[in-house]
């Protein structure tokens, strides 16, 4: 795991599974618009969750991308889950804006709660097409920005799938703290 800090917020890079994050308050889902059980990081926290995310996400659905909610983290050992729709690359536009303004809601709704502590997929990556590089600069630039408002979020914990994607994501992350600091 490599870590920097920026504005008093330390922002880590692991290789791992999302659901297995004990140490975090809250875990981030790349969701679907209906928050409902999908592949990928979806399946998985809804799997690790059990059926009772399925009960309390009904109502909170649909959302837009962009937009975030948040639920409890039922069988997960994290106390939330924050669900963010990111947007399909290519289709949503403007792509950028949409992916940037998820992973914001997802911070601000982090520090409404008190939390301390969230992880993040790679919003978007996965089926929704989004290249992992260009998601990877928006989704930093996106924390770094939010980082000097930030009051009680203090670890933002990127969990990346494979050890290519978080050698990625550790290059990204020193090029753009390098050129805010």
């Amino acid at each position: 795991m490599s870590e920097y800090t920026h504005h008093d917020v330390r922002i880590e890079c692991t290789q791992g599974d999302i659901t297995r994050q004990a140490d975090l308050d809250a875990i981030v889902n790349a969701a679907n618009a209906q928050l409902r059980t999908g592949g990928g990081v979806a399946g998985a926290i809804h799997r690790a969750a059990g059926p009772d995310l399925v009960a309390e996400c009904e109502p909170l659905a649909p959302i837009r991308p962009g937009e975030a909610v948040i639920t409890g983290g039922h069988d997960l050992p994290n106390a939330h889950v924050i669900h963010c729709l990111g947007p399909v690359y290519g289709i949503d536009q403007p792509s950028d804006e949409l992916l940037a303004r998820a992973y914001d809601r997802a911070l601000t709704l982090a520090d409404q709660e008190g939390l301390r502590s969230i992880g993040f997929p790679a919003l978007s990556t996965g089926a929704f097409g989004y290249p992992m590089e260009e998601a990877a600069e928006v989704a930093f630039g996106a924390v770094t920005r939010a980082c000097d408002r930030l009051r009680s979020v203090k670890v933002v914990r990127f969990v990346l799938f494979s050890d290519s994607d978080r050698a990625l994501h550790e290059q990204v992350l020193k090029r753009l703290i390098g050129s805010v600091d």
